[in-house]
């Protein structure tokens, strides 16, 4: 614990002059890493390199956004996820589910992944997550295997690799966003909860579409995008029947902590709203159109500052024809004065 001023370190410390406190600061700073700098990067190179070498994708949430111990992990996702649900949708090829903490968002993990069934056991999930530290027009891909409390998943490293070599330009290859990215890791949580931890994934990170959002036309107007879209379709064609698809996306980011001026409480006055206008691209998911869902993104430069606008219009893309059903939608205070939505959804 950092020791307490008194008063007479107070009087001392008031004393000083500017230039030496500014100085003291500057050297706090520096020495930590916070400022762009060489220490900053020696330190970001520092992480990079022991991601690069590390044989697996270690957990980063555990013990924060959910137990460390295999065996209170279990009991935690037991409760999240309650009674087995008997009536799933025939045909079922993929879901959407949040990337917000579990505990706030556990309803809606639900009524996604509860549609899942023990026909589902032998896919491999294609787990399309919000990249939130990832560069514009990219996608972030690793062949580690995705470590929990529970054990590692397996990532499919011939689909991997494809996509590498079909729209490199595109890719960032072991992107070290995924060493700090939770909106993948908690979906394999839940899909570890269900089919054991061997199963079987290809992790990507959607980062923004931020071209096609702030200067127009369609996201595969740029030709590393296109490319990507157009490699993972074909695989999505190809290995159809072994594959299903897995979205990690929050919607709406509305409140103080998002840069708002009004205090957002959720379901009532601008959040009712907001409600409204996710409803309207909602609807555009589940109908499979990827047209109409960006061209509701895009005026504002999303004004609804939707957290998963890039794995939904790239998953829309690339498994064309899929039919959208929402189970369950939800507006959650992530604080008192900031709301965040999201839903669980299936496709068949």
């Amino acid at each position: 614990m950092a020791p307490r001023l008194n008063s007479i370190s107070v009087r001392l410390w008031s004393r000083l002059p500017a230039i030496f406190l500014a100085n003291h600061l500057y050297d706090a700073l520096h020495n930590a890493g916070f400022l762009e700098d060489e220490i900053y990067d020696a330190l970001r190179e520092s992480k990079q390199r022991a991601f690069h070498d590390s044989p697996v994708r270690p957990p980063s949430h555990a013990n924060s956004a959910y137990p460390e111990d295999a065996a209170d992990l279990t009991t935690t996702v037991k409760e999240w996820m309650g009674p087995p649900n008997e009536h799933r949708a025939n045909g079922l090829m993929a879901i959407a589910a949040p990337h917000v903490s579990p505990s706030g968002g556990y309803q809606s993990y639900r009524a996604a992944y509860q549609a899942l069934g023990p026909d589902h056991r032998d896919r491999t999930f294609i787990v399309l997550g919000t990249s939130h530290y990832g560069q514009a027009e990219k996608f972030g891909v690793t062949r580690k295997n995705y470590r929990t409390p529970w054990g590692d998943a397996r990532t499919d490293v011939g689909i991997v690799e494809e996509l590498l070599a079909r729209a490199p330009q595109a890719i960032v290859e072991e992107d070290y966003c995924h060493a700090v990215e939770h909106s993948i890791e908690f979906q394999v949580l839940f899909l570890q909860y269900l089919y054991g931890p061997n199963v079987k994934v290809v992790p990507v990170l959607c980062g923004p579409f931020a071209r096609s959002l702030y200067e127009g036309g369609k996201p595969e107007d740029d030709e590393g995008v296109r490319r990507f879209f157009d490699a993972l379709g074909e695989i999505g064609a190809r290995e159809k029947n072994r594959l299903f698809w897995v979205l990690g996306i929050d919607m709406a980011h509305m409140g103080r902590r998002y840069g708002d001026e009004f205090e957002a409480v959720a379901d009532v006055d601008e959040m009712a709203d907001v409600a409204r206008h996710d409803r309207q691209r909602i609807e555009r998911m589940t109908a499979g159109d990827a047209t109409g869902f960006w061209d509701l993104v895009q005026p504002g430069h999303d004004e609804l500052k939707w957290c998963g606008s890039s794995p939904v219009y790239t998953f829309l893309k690339t498994v064309p024809g899929a039919k959208g059903a929402l189970q369950r939608y939800e507006q959650w205070n992530i604080d008192e004065q900031s709301v965040v939505s999201f839903a669980g959804m299936t496709f068949s």
